[in-house]
């Protein structure tokens, strides 16, 4: 993913105490290369990288795939971004397959953080970055089209709802490491590291969307 606002490149950070109104940063790559930065740790692997200015949101997480080296990226925060660009293409998808608008604003957060031309390495595109074939099976004729896209991804969110019971976390869980991982699970959240972060935060930002902080 690229070409977030610039508030921070990562080549300028420096590991000097964080200053008034800047907070600590912390970052690992995944066995994916996916890279992962936030501010809250919660896994272990997290090192700390730098520090970035503070929002009122409090919480700044990207995931940044695809890159073999993190020297040249730029973050800002995340929670509760303000998504006017496709907040109505949000409400039209959650009206239509009967879900919570906060879901799909979460899910996209933690997927794209709002990029429509992201890609990850192993080819999931756009704002839900959807993998060509499940593009396909829901009707999505432009992956990059954040129109499409975005009804693309509720589209398998609901067919997901749908096979799990409406179960929230087991939803999540298949949207991430698809539906037969949470089956040979025993229908839990799969005891995949990756799977089991994806869903806490999507969660957290699901909550964070609902009381609009």
């Amino acid at each position: 993913m690229a070409r977030w606002t610039a508030l921070l490149a990562l080549a300028a950070i420096t590991a000097a105490p964080a200053p008034c109104g800047a907070e600590v940063i912390y970052s690992f790559r995944d066995r994916d290369g996916v890279y992962h930065f936030t501010n809250v740790p919660q896994d272990s692997r997290y090192r700390r990288s730098g520090t970035i200015s503070s929002s009122p949101s409090g919480l700044h997480r990207v995931v940044v795939r695809g890159r073999s080296s993190p020297a040249h990226l730029t973050f800002g925060p995340l929670t509760a971004v303000r998504t006017s660009s496709y907040d109505e293409h949000i409400r039209i998808a959650a009206e239509r397959h009967g879900l919570p608008v906060s879901l799909l604003k979460a899910v996209m957060a933690v997927e794209s953080n709002f990029n429509p031309h992201a890609v990850s390495e192993k080819g999931a595109s756009g704002l839900m970055q959807l993998m060509p074939g499940t593009a396909h099976d829901m009707c999505v004729g432009d992956i990059f089209d954040p129109a499409q896209n975005i009804d693309g991804g509720a589209r398998y969110l609901r067919y997901l709802h749908d096979q799990f019971g409406n179960d929230l976390e087991k939803v999540l869980a298949a949207y991430n490491a698809g539906p037969e991982a949470v089956r040979r699970s025993g229908g839990s959240i799969p005891r995949i590291p990756e799977t089991q972060a994806y869903v806490r935060k999507v969660m957290a930002l699901y909550d964070a969307y609902l009381r609009g902080s």
